[in-house]
């Protein structure tokens, strides 16, 4: 206990007080009220870069950044009027002036005190130049890793991106797959309903044209053949019908347009259709502006066969049936109007789906193809198709082309 007594009376001598100020790693300056050094330890003299002595007298300003030497002569005053301990520059950064002009970041505090000679204060100077290395280095780090992050989140945002796009393809191949198993369902349904009363017309009229036959009945005879050519039509339409359901979403169909008199082309569809039409049927042709127009002539044929064979099957004998055209030098519309059974508010918006029939045709021999083949080749053409229609009233379809 007495060696602590003795020890803490040598420090507090002027010895004592003398030996931590030289020796001390800190950095220590003493400034009077002038703002000039009156006292400098060894530490401060190394930090910047000066001998023994060198520092006495000058300004503190020597050993900071001209930058801020001139601010600091306002701060030192503005200090002077009220000094109390503090540390220097929170919130900024503050940097020490060597002797061979490099600068380098420091950490100050002050302490003011005053004797019978004035007021004075002592500033404590630390290096911290490693310490802003290592705030660097850790913000450089920091920096790389939120741009890693950031990378990775692009990488997971584009693998979820592509995930998704996968779930889509699969939700469109799965509904596709119930789709075509609906789509297969239902033509099995409709051909066994289709084929089998053509079927069972050429059986029945085989047998009869082989007795009629040993019996020397030519006309009973030919009324059976007749029959059974009306039957193997018939069969050859539903054929037909399923080659051309899926051409153009196969890109089997092409449009070649070539330039032809569309008045001709459409009194020759009306003779091909007449072996068709019921007793008493009539189709009237009305025709207005140029005669000639460019189409693909193929895909025209189908469109207009589709649509007056849908007319003639779906009115009664001696229902008349139009087909009004109208050609203009930018637009062609073309109409086929019917006084047949119509088509019900409810069903008007499936009328272009595949296998679809209307409730009131159930009984009236069709695929439900005919007319989404008709929409499908109209779009190829660039064209576009609407309809009216009242139940009981009969439809109007109409196509529009730009030419």
């Amino acid at each position: 206990m007495e060696a602590i007594n003795l020890f803490g009376k040598k420090m507090e001598s002027k010895e004592g007080s003398d030996a931590l100020f030289q020796y001390a790693t800190e950095a220590i300056l003493v400034v009077d009220g002038k703002g000039e050094i009156i006292r400098i330890n060894p530490s401060a003299e190394n930090l910047f870069g000066y001998i023994k002595n060198e520092l006495l007298g000058k300004k503190i300003e020597s050993l900071i950044p001209k930058r801020s030497s001139q601010k600091h002569e306002g701060y030192r005053d503005k200090y002077n009027n009220n000094p109390y301990p503090r540390s220097m520059g929170i919130g900024i950064e503050l940097f020490g002036l060597r002797k061979d002009g490099t600068e380098f970041p420091v950490e100050i505090s002050l302490s003011p005190y005053s004797n019978s000679e004035g007021k004075f204060v002592i500033a404590f100077i630390i290096d911290i130049t490693f310490r802003k290395q290592a705030e660097k280095k850790l913000k450089n780090h920091s920096l790389e890793l939120e741009k890693q992050v950031e990378n990775r989140t692009l990488i997971l945002r584009e693998a979820i991106i592509e995930l998704e796009k996968t779930k889509k393809g699969l939700n469109d191949a799965l509904e596709k797959e119930k789709e075509l198993n609906e789509l297969k369902s239902r033509f099995v349904s409709m051909a066994s309903h289709e084929f089998r009363t053509p079927l069972a017309t050429i059986m029945s009229s085989l047998s009869l044209v082989k007795q009629y036959g040993e019996k020397d009945e030519k006309e009973k005879q030919n009324k059976h053949i007749n029959r059974i050519k009306s039957s193997i039509n018939n069969l050859t339409d539903i054929l037909n019908d399923f080659l051309s359901v899926s051409k153009p979403e196969q890109g089997k169909v092409e449009n070649r347009s070539e330039e032809f008199n569309l008045k001709e082309f459409i009194s020759e569809i009306i003779a091909d259709m007449q072996p068709v039409v019921k007793a008493g049927q009539k189709i009237v042709s009305t025709y207005s502006g140029k005669e000639s127009a460019r189409f693909d002539k193929k895909l025209l044929k189908n469109i207009l066969f589709n649509l007056l064979s849908n007319a003639i099957k779906f009115s009664d004998e001696g229902k008349p049936i139009e087909i009004i055209s109208e050609v203009q030098d930018s637009i062609v519309k073309i109409s086929v109007k019917d006084n047949g059974i119509g088509i019900s508010i409810e069903d008007q918006k499936h009328l272009f789906e595949r296998f679809f029939r209307g409730y009131n045709a159930t009984n009236i021999q069709g695929t439900g193809l005919g007319l989404n083949i008709v929409a499908k080749y109209v779009e190829l053409m660039g064209g576009t198709i609407d309809f009216i229609s009242s139940e009981k009233k009969g439809t109007t379809f109409n196509i529009m082309f730009d030419q």
